[in-house]
């Protein structure tokens, strides 16, 4: 099976839309291709998944470990015949500005795969060339296989590049030059693209992003660049590691709903995989939609997501909002992630109302949006205490993103010590009521191998109302 990383010198140099219009080109050609995202981004895998038709998934080596990107790559592998990589920011970025923890070009390596250096080309000429030369020699052990030149402003741009290019002996071939055309361009948001659930998949727009890049690229000379040999133990047995201890004869299944729609979309697939080798049956449900909580379930997830956007809807929904109340009254085990977090506090000011929208109102709490980003990262979690998802000084790893913090009307709490990358001590998360765990942090469940059993045991031992 070839697979490809789509990589850049830097963020916005067309990485997500290349990637979108290499997995709208394969697709046509009737190509299984198997789509993932470097990093713990959850946007640009919708809109890969929109694009292919098949799902995403992230491979993070600082969240996951080596193990769990080449778990995830041979999960998402199944039954593909090619694998499409998208990277993060610049080629060699990572977790911090000393190693390429959690980088492209670590991942790459992990999984003997080549790389596609997208370049934005706008003010450049023989510049290119030199770029070129540096990214593909700078770490001996990656391989810079091809190189596509974005956003050329003409043909005669196009001469020039070209010209740069076969100018310097030893690059890396040249497998397209594509000019610059806004009518392709994905609409952006704070927390970045607009996710996909919010813009419906688009057949029209893909196909014409499917034109674009054919027309620019060398799709069959891109597929018939050699795979590498393989490094290192080689490629991931999928047998070598469970996902999850199996699940004990006799046991019963646990029912756990799911928030899933336009507000609630940020969850790591393997976080639900997780939880059903575990014992879990998930039950997806809206908190637009849905007036009541699925029947007969021990549990509740509430994924992030962009719930501010929605709050007049989420709002006027009253009875499922009560729904949730009482389940928590009733020790319920409820956990929740960033726009989950939100929407069990009090409510949320500055979002798509200027009014203020009262939301579950589980911790003496409310949300308030700012013009800032609050913060951004990776994080290291460890647990204060014994919560819903595992024991005291259990250490889990996950990542945090928003434009938005939580006021605190009354001490509540908090079950994670929270650090940095880098070790930088932060101000602790996880907040704590009785059966309920919320923070801002998105938890990589792959990154402890016990805390989807934990939850599912948690919801388990609780015998309902």
């Amino acid at each position: 099976m070839q697979t490809f990383v789509i990589a850049a010198p830097a963020s916005g140099s067309g990485k997500t839309t290349i990637t979108l219009a290499l997995l709208a080109a394969l697709r046509r050609r009737g190509l299984e291709v198997a789509p993932f995202k470097v990093g713990p981004d959850f946007i640009d895998p919708g809109h890969h998944a929109a694009a292919n038709g098949r799902v995403s998934r992230n491979l993070d080596s600082w969240m996951c470990g080596e193990d769990g990107v080449q778990r995830s790559f041979a999960l998402g592998c199944a039954d593909a015949e090619v694998a499409v990589v998208e990277g993060v920011m610049g080629l060699f970025d990572g977790a911090d500005g000393g190693s390429e923890a959690g980088s492209t070009a670590a991942v790459a390596k992990l999984l003997s795969a080549p790389v596609i250096l997208v370049i934005d080309a706008k003010g450049q000429a023989r510049s290119v060339a030199a770029l070129i030369k540096g990214f593909a020699e700078f770490d001996p052990a990656l391989t810079v296989a091809g190189i596509i030149l974005n956003r050329v402003a003409s043909p005669r741009h196009a001469e020039l590049l070209r010209a740069a290019h076969a100018s310097v002996a030893g690059l890396p071939p040249l497998l397209g030059v594509l000019p610059r055309e806004p009518q392709i361009a994905l609409p952006e948001r704070y927390l970045g693209l607009v996710t996909a659930e919010a813009a419906p998949e688009n057949v029209v727009f893909y196909e014409r992003l499917a034109e674009w890049f054919e027309a620019g690229v060398d799709v069959d000379g891109l597929l018939a660049l050699p795979p590498l040999a393989k490094r290192g133990r080689g490629r991931f047995n999928l047998n070598e590691i469970p996902l999850a201890p199996p699940l004990p004869k006799g046991e019963d299944r646990v029912r756990i709903a799911v928030a899933r729609d336009e507000a609630f979309s940020f969850c790591y697939p393997e976080n639900l995989e997780l939880l059903e080798a575990a014992g879990a049956e998930i039950e997806f449900f809206s908190p637009l939609r849905n007036h009541h909580l699925p029947v007969g379930i021990s549990g509740l997830y509430l994924p992030g997501g962009y719930p501010e956007l929605y709050a007049p809807q989420l709002a006027a929904n009253l009875s499922l909002l009560q729904a949730i109340r009482a389940a928590a009254s009733a020790g319920m085990p409820i956990y929740a992630e960033c726009g989950g977090l939100i929407y069990l506090s009090g409510g949320v000011a500055g979002a798509a109302s200027d009014h203020f929208q009262p939301f579950v109102a589980l911790f003496p709490a409310w949300a308030r949006m700012l013009p800032q980003r609050k913060a951004l990262g990776y994080r290291q979690v460890t647990f204060r205490f014994d919560t819903i998802l595992g024991p005291t000084g259990t250490v889990v790893r996950g990542h945090e993103f928003h434009y938005s913090e939580v006021v605190i009307a009354a001490e509540v709490p908090r079950s994670y010590a929270l650090s940095r990358a880098d070790g930088q001590i932060l101000e602790d998360d996880g907040y704590v009521l009785n059966n309920v765990l919320a923070s801002y942090v998105h938890l990589h469940f792959a990154s402890h191998p016990t805390l989807a059993g934990n939850l599912v045991e948690s919801c388990r031992r609780w015998n309902g109302p």
